[in-house]
């Protein structure tokens, strides 16, 4: 592990209620959250601001699953960065490949909506990775690498954003690409990012792998070079599971 600073982050996805959301922030507060690893939550929409009630006084950090790009209008159900700021929030997720598919947000939009996190102040956590077909046709790194050239703003720096590398075919199958498969990636999008905006900015910026990351594999991901955390679905739902992440990232 780099001198980055690992990030674990939870995506509840469309899971959780009140009880759950101060239940399981209060069983993360409870348990042992290494040094020098930061961790976040990401629940639904609705629980934001009790997230970020129930996080007060500790070290998780509260985001969001997905922003609108404009700051206000007439866009019933969206949801404005400005808002999330608001509520105490300090992240956002951008261009999950569950709103890629589900609503139809291509690359162009997504930037657009890490645009309005850097306008609010927040980290964009930007997501990019391949479907399962694309991988078998050999097209992972070409397929990545456009989504990260469209996807990611002119904007960026270390500070203001993240990379999660999450391949489609992978998020809550249980199914993991290679140690090596993962690092080549993580390698290459790093690269490009170099190529962008300096080697500063790149060797800076934080790489998260997501997809099916459980305790069982954590340990090996999150030790190689060019993995500085995790984007957890389903294990970050259990406070055990979430915390033996972040324990393998210490």
């Amino acid at each position: 592990m780099s001198a980055r600073t690992p990030l674990i982050a939870g995506n509840w996805k469309m899971n959780g209620s009140r009880k759950m959301t101060t239940s399981l922030i209060g069983g993360i507060k409870a348990g042992s959250v290494p040094s020098g690893v930061e961790m976040l939550v990401c629940p639904p929409f609705p629980y934001v601001a009790l997230a970020v009630e129930a996080c007060a006084g500790g070290s998780v950090k509260v985001g969001a699953q997905t922003c609108h790009a404009n700051a206000s209008g007439a866009h019933t159900g969206d949801i404005a960065a400005e808002m999330i700021a608001d509520l105490g929030a300090t992240y956002v997720i951008v261009g999950h490949s569950e709103r890629r598919a589900d609503h139809g947000e291509g690359d162009a939009e997504v930037r657009a909506q890490a645009e309005a996190a850097y306008r609010a102040g927040l980290t964009a956590i930007v997501c990019v990775g391949e479907t399962e077909a694309e991988r078998d046709a050999g097209k992972t790194i070409d397929v990545v690498s456009g989504q990260l050239a469209g996807s990611v703003p002119e904007g960026a720096t270390a500070a203001n954003t993240v990379i999660a590398y999450e391949p489609v075919w992978a998020i809550g199958t249980g199914r993991t690409p290679t140690e090596d498969d993962v690092q080549e990636v993580h390698a290459a999008m790093r690269a490009d990012l170099e190529s962008r905006f300096g080697a500063d900015v790149a060797g800076g910026m934080r790489l998260l792998y997501g997809g099916s990351m459980k305790p069982s594999n954590a340990e090996g991901l999150l030790a190689l070079a060019d993995v500085d955390g995790g984007l957890i679905g389903g294990a970050s739902l259990k406070a055990e599971d979430f915390l033996a992440i972040a324990q393998a990232a210490g």
